[in-house]
């Protein structure tokens, strides 16, 4: 009986001494540099948020955090790097909604795994659109583009970048959701697509702060619309969609967030999501939020992946009735 406690006593305290290796792992992490990989360019909004981030999370963790601008090919180049780094959380990806819930739908190969290669870490930040009209437009409410749109299909236009980003989504979307046909018109970049707006070569664009703010400061683009839940604190008088007179629960966001491969230990992925949520509520981050339009994205990680899987689901369906690939 006295070998039979003894041996049960070793065996628990293994047990708990195996149980107690992740946690004390995850307080010494990490143990060597870690490497931030971006598909932005060096001065983007969302690259100059993570290089803000960076700083704060090298300060909290003693090891260097750099960020590595690796823009092009859809943001593949930055992602290949990403899967031939380190599978132990220090080499860290930046993605943003396009890659996790629109490119799965627009290309019919992709080079990674949405949900098998990532291990979603933390949202970095959340920014809504305006639906943006020139100054001199006719349009005063969505409910007036969408009354013209029904009334002479396929004759309004609005405009994007590219085919699949939020923007040209986002505007697909209300088209859907109104059941109504207009046209998407590229534009090579935001400048020159929010210049069309302001001429009238565009009907309307949808913008952030950060692309259609400076033409909406100098009086020649018209926010009519938000496409919020809830009006804009730094534009109270700006209803949203639904109040404008367009369709109820229409919602456009854009987001990144940080990512680690998948598989990392759980007490590791806590420590680096507890970590960045203290650095991002920090008031310089959130006063360099606010010159971008940017709001930080409290949810856990069980929420936020929820979240992801109800924003492909939903761009799904407008990709597909909107015929849009990139194959």
């Amino acid at each position: 009986m006295k070998t039979f406690t003894r041996r049960a006593a070793l065996a628990l305290a293994a047990t708990a001494a195996l149980a107690s290796m992740p946690s004390a792992f995850a307080q010494d992490w990490p143990t060597k540099p870690v490497r931030i990989i971006t598909p932005f360019p060096a001065g983007a909004g969302p690259e100059a948020v993570v290089r803000v981030l960076a700083e704060k999370l090298q300060k909290k963790w003693g090891q260097p955090v750099v960020v590595e601008n690796k823009p092009g090919a859809n943001g593949f180049i930055a992602i290949d790097a990403f899967k031939r780094g380190a599978a132990d959380g220090t080499d860290l990806i930046q993605l943003d909604n396009v890659h996790l819930v629109a490119y799965p739908h627009l290309f019919k190969k992709l080079p990674y795994d949405p949900v098998k290669d990532f291990e979603q870490i933390a949202p970095l930040f959340r920014t809504y659109f305006f639906v943006g009209v020139g100054a001199g437009s006719k349009y005063k409410t969505v409910g007036d583009i969408v009354a013209d749109a029904k009334a002479h299909p396929g004759a309004l236009n609005y405009g994007s970048w590219s085919v699949g980003n939020p923007v040209h989504l986002g505007s697909a979307l209300l088209e859907s959701m109104t059941n109504t046909e207009m046209q998407h018109v590229i534009y090579k970049e935001t400048s020159m697509l929010y210049t069309g707006v302001a001429n009238g070569e565009l009907n309307f664009a949808l913008g952030t702060l950060a692309t259609a703010g400076p033409l909406q400061r100098s009086g020649k683009i018209k926010f009519i619309a938000v496409t919020a839940p809830k009006r804009h604190p730094a534009f109270p008088d700006v209803p949203t969609v639904a109040e404008s007179g367009g369709p109820a629960g229409y919602e456009v966001t854009g987001w990144t967030t940080l990512a680690a491969p998948k598989g990392l230990p759980k007490a590791v992925a806590d420590k680096i999501q507890k970590d960045i949520e203290a650095a991002l509520s920090e008031p310089d981050i959130k006063e360099r939020y606010a010159t971008f339009g940017y709001e930080t994205f409290p949810v856990t990680r069980e929420q936020f992946n929820a979240f992801i899987a109800a924003e492909s689901v939903k761009y799904a369906d407008v990709v597909k009735r909107s015929k849009a690939s990139l194959d």
